[in-house]
């Protein structure tokens, strides 16, 4: 008898032709408040964000209504910063803004809720509005898809650890 899989496709990523916002969805086996804890908790996000080649360590969290939030990746001796407020932290759902410091006048407005599927599976959906198609565009092209399966892949290796 083989091991039930724990790793789920690909997320699913899509753009919005009317408005500069791109739709990713992804399922889990896990629950929506496990998902949640991997995304406000700073320990577990710092596990998992992010592809493969980077490390990242957290500045400042404070994962609540009106906080705020910034952490460092580093890849091959280069520092990427990153940062944020939380404007919701609700028990499935997260509205905050983003900003790659390399580019800080690219500021998104992102939302992040979990949906119970049942049977131990929940569908994370995210949505991230940013100011132009340009912009939009440059983040797609940037490498944010191999960022986003691999910090997923790595969640799904901490769910299925029982690390959450």
């Amino acid at each position: 008898m083989s091991a039930p899989q724990t790793r789920y496709p690909e997320a699913a990523i899509e753009v919005d032709k009317e408005v500069p916002l791109f739709r990713i969805t992804r399922d889990f086996r896990g629950t929506p408040a496990q998902l949640m804890k991997a995304h406000i908790d700073p320990e577990l996000f710092v596990r998992w964000i992010g592809p493969d080649s980077i490390t990242s360590r957290i500045i400042d969290w404070d994962a609540r209504d009106g906080g705020s939030w910034r952490y460092v990746s580093e890849r091959d001796g280069e520092q990427f910063g990153f940062r944020g407020c939380f404007h919701t932290v609700s028990d499935d759902k997260i509205v905050q803004t983003f900003t790659f410091e390399g580019m800080p006048d690219a500021v998104s407005l992102e939302t992040v809720w979990f949906e119970d599927l049942g049977d131990g599976t929940t569908r994370l959906h995210a949505q991230s509005l940013v100011d132009s198609f340009d912009a939009r565009d440059g983040w797609l092209a940037s490498g944010m898809e191999t960022g986003v399966n691999e910090g997923y892949a790595k969640l799904d290796e901490l769910l299925a650890a029982g690390q959450l």
